[in-house]
């Protein structure tokens, strides 16, 4: 190290100041021998190293459409459907949780127990500009659903500060996802010029540039006149692997040769040349089943978004199934496990498995996991139609788990600091939804803690859903002291709760829902969370000699996601815009020729507002166990949660070709007995509520 006086002077004084070190002095002090590293405001190597349980939502594994389900009369089920082993996994939430409690977590034992996972493909959101709204069919309307204000706040973090934000988010999920892979993993890389420069050089620093394998070029075409540039048409694929030793089954990804080749092989003339030579013929001098692509893609996949059938459910970021199933082929075996961890519409999983891969799938939208569900079904009916297996797949989210961090409190202090610490953060708690929910607080009463308008606001508890028995405390408080109205807020709800039943005690009791944005302190502060009321379902049961089968007979929700007045405001003469108000998705429509504003309902039926249904025959019959940290005996025990999984055995949804939907499900043979049959009813807008009813046979 040969530093001059007057170095050593200006480095000192950057450390007395605590001012970093220009670059210049860090290559003059350390032996660094690092290749080019790209650096960002905030840039830390330290990455989240949180566990959090997954809960078990929901478990598919009966892709029904049958009339009549009868009770399996062997002992092996030889349906199709795997019953014990690997299981499929769709979860919802951030990404960035998932990962660390995949890497740190119990469920990172399964997923080495199936050889780890080989690869990851994610399309993340690169696009600066994008608007994830989605246009929403409601009979033979469209209205543009926007996205949820958790999507708005992730997509704010992301590019809230452009590109620092960008790839501060991009990294650390990048580098969760290294750990995870295996050693013969591979990673595919989805983006575009807008960042792909900084892509590449994320990846070489977690991957190293020894690993990067291509870039892939997907060419896409369409009519386009930019004006002074030349239109852009392709997106980059960056692919690496992690490690020299990667699976590559070029063979199974082999395209036709074009016609000039085909002709020069005939004529003798494709053999002669050095750069024919054993490129095109096997050992015994065969012309080959086509070649191994080139890293530029255009021919199987001849547009970004084709007509053909494969675009099958309108997500704004869809990509097609070709190109996922070159990518699958190529770099991994059947039975191997596949992720996506910006699952979007799911083509990644549906490619997956039709190709007989397992597969790990997350995102933080509700609704890219309502569509990913749908489309799963339909592919497990599509291959069990075709003979062919198929995996269960189940439902998880860190929903409850996430919330219980924000009043966790440290095991390592005495019993009575544990207690004020608890206090205080159970006061956050409440202070923080009553900001939310625009409420004063109060604190004269047992089970209300806030006031709004002319309604006071009791708040359930933020790791159980809200009880029976705790609305009967709620009406006996507002009985005894006179209290006539009262909004119940709450995160989950137990099952079968209905406001209706208080009326008669002379209480008017609103239940809504805290959406998952509270926790978002600048969506709080902007007033942007918006609580809905909890969806009314009725169900009635047919129960006809040993057979059960349940008639969806309707569902009520009472959404607000437009200020119409604002909407009539900026609406030209001419227009029309379709908003949602009080529960009815209502188009408004403006004359030529007259200021008057025209209101015309599109949810004429209830069951405009269904999207999907499923039913449970038994549920209760298979209890939610999660592997926690046992902080005694350091050792992971199963626990449970005091929940059951919702069986997925019949369900009925709409699709973008298919609009009609099964009212009556089908007939399940069933033993005498007693049964509590659970009913899961998803919206439009991928929100779900759930009807447990008891039947009796």
């Amino acid at each position: 190290m040969k530093l001059s006086d007057n170095e050593k002077r200006d480095v000192i004084k950057y450390l007395e100041s605590g001012k970093p070190l220009p670059d210049k002095y860090k290559f003059l002090l350390f032996d660094d021998d690092r290749e080019v590293e790209l650096v960002w405001n905030g840039k830390t190597s330290e990455v989240t190293n949180v566990v959090l349980p997954f809960q078990t939502i929901e478990h598919i594994d009966e892709p029904r459409s049958e009339a009549e389900i009868k009770m399996q009369q062997t002992l092996f089920d030889t349906s199709g459907h795997q019953i014990q082993g690997w299981t499929n996994k769709l979860i919802w939430g951030d990404n960035k949780l998932i990962l660390s409690s995949l890497k740190n977590g119990p469920l990172r034992k399964e997923i080495e127990a199936q050889g780890g996972i080989k690869l990851i493909y994610i399309d993340p959101p690169f696009d600066v500009g994008a608007d994830f709204s989605m246009d929403v069919q409601i009979g033979d309307e469209e209205f543009t659903k926007k996205p949820s204000i958790i999507e708005e706040v992730a997509y704010r973090d992301t590019w809230g500060k452009g590109a620092d934000s960008f790839i501060a988010m991009i990294y650390e999920r990048l580098s969760l996802m290294s750990d995870l892979l295996s050693e013969d993993g591979s990673i595919y890389v989805h983006c575009d010029w807008r960042v792909n420069s900084y892509m590449r050089l994320v990846l070489d620093e977690l991957f190293g540039s020894k690993n990067f394998r291509n870039e892939i070029i997907w060419v896409y075409t369409s009519a386009s006149n930019p004006g002074k540039d030349f239109p852009k048409k392709h997106d980059t694929i960056l692919r690496y692997s992690k490690s020299d030793n990667y699976i590559f089954n070029g063979d199974d990804i082999r395209v036709e040769y074009d016609e000039k080749t085909i002709s020069n092989y005939k004529e003798g003339l494709a053999g002669s040349g050095t750069f024919y030579q054993g490129k095109i013929k096997d050992e015994k001098g065969v012309l080959k089943d086509g070649k191994i692509p080139e890293d530029w893609w255009e021919m199987a996949i001849s547009a970004r978004y084709p007509i053909d059938g494969l675009k099958r459910t309108g997500y704004p970021t869809e990509k097609t199934i070709p190109l996922l199933e070159r990518i699958i082929k190529v770099s991994s075996n059947p039975d191997d496990i596949v992720a996506d961890f910006f699952v979007g519409s799911g083509t990644t999983l549906a490619a997956a498995e039709k190709l007989g891969r397992k597969w790990i799938g997350s995102d933080l939208g509700r609704f890219s996991i309502h569509t990913t569900r749908k489309r799963m079904i339909g592919v497990q009916r599509e291959l069990k139609k075709e003979g062919k297996d198929f995996r269960p797949f189940e439902i998880l989210n860190i929903g409850k788990y996430e919330r219980e961090q924000f009043i966790g409190v440290n095991d390592n202090l005495r019993e009575e600091e544990r207690q004020l610490q608890q206090t205080r953060k159970e006061k956050e708690f409440i202070k923080l939804i009553l900001s939310a929910y625009k409420a004063e607080p109060v604190d004269s009463f047992l089970t209300m803690v806030g006031k709004k308008r002319d309604r006071l606001v009791a708040i359930g508890p933020i790791n159980f859903p809200v009880s029976a028995d705790f609305l009967h405390q709620v009406v006996a408080e507002c009985v005894e002291k006179n209290i006539t109205k009262v909004d119940v807020l709450g995160f989950d709800w137990e099952m079968g709760l209905e406001a209706d039943q208080f009326k008669k005690q002379g209480v008017d009791l609103q239940l809504r829902v805290i959406p998952r944005e509270v926790f978002d302190k600048r969506a709080v502060e902007k007033g942007q969370v918006k609580f809905y009321e909890v969806a009314f379902i009725e169900v009635k049961p047919i129960v006809k000699k040993n057979t059960i089968a349940i008639e969806l007979s309707d569902f009520s929700v009472f959404y607000n996601q437009d200020d119409t007045g604002e909407v009539e405001e900026k609406l030209k003469a001419g227009g029309s815009k379709v908003v949602i108000e009080n529960g009815q998705v209502i188009k408004l429509s403006k004359g030529k020729d007259s200021e008057v504003i025209n209101r015309e309902v599109l949810t004429t039926k209830w069951t405009d507002w269904v999207d999907y249904w499923a039913v449970d025959f038994n549920f209760e019959s298979k209890k939610e166990f999660v592997r926690i940290k046992n902080q005694k005996t350091e050792n992971e025990e199963d626990t449970w949660t005091g929940n059951y999984i919702f069986e997925n055995e019949w369900q009925s949804f709409r699709t973008k070709k298919d609009r009609n939907l099964e009212l009556v499900s089908a007939s399940k043979e069933v033993m005498k007995g007693r049964f509590r049959v659970a009913v899961k009813v998803v919206d439009i807008f991928g929100n779900d509520t759930t009807k447990a009813i008891e039947v009796n046979i």
